[in-house]
């Protein structure tokens, strides 16, 4: 979960149950709505709430280092830094 694919997982789950939940319009909806504020935030701010559950640190960078997952800090891929260009024929 602490990976670039489970932090957008638990934003999109997250967001999922805001916006179901306020279009519910009950007090159900709105519990739901603040029950996915939880998943939303931590995918966002990159910490893990099972992260303890399982002997793993709560902050997301920390946890990547512990199992050997460096390099997917940020949520969007970054771009190489040189683009190869096409040879051309001459």
């Amino acid at each position: 979960m602490a990976s670039r694919t489970g932090r957008w997982t638990r934003i999109l789950a997250g967001a999922s149950l805001v916006v179901g939940g306020l279009a519910r319009g009950s007090g159900a909806g709105r519990l739901i709505a603040l029950v996915g504020l939880v998943p939303l935030v931590g995918g966002t701010l990159d910490f893990c709430l099972m992260g303890p559950f399982f002997g793993l640190p709560l902050k997301g960078e920390a946890i990547r280092r512990k199992v050997g997952r460096i390099g997917e800090d940020s949520l969007l891929p970054h771009p190489p830094l040189f683009m190869e260009r096409p040879a051309l024929l001459h």
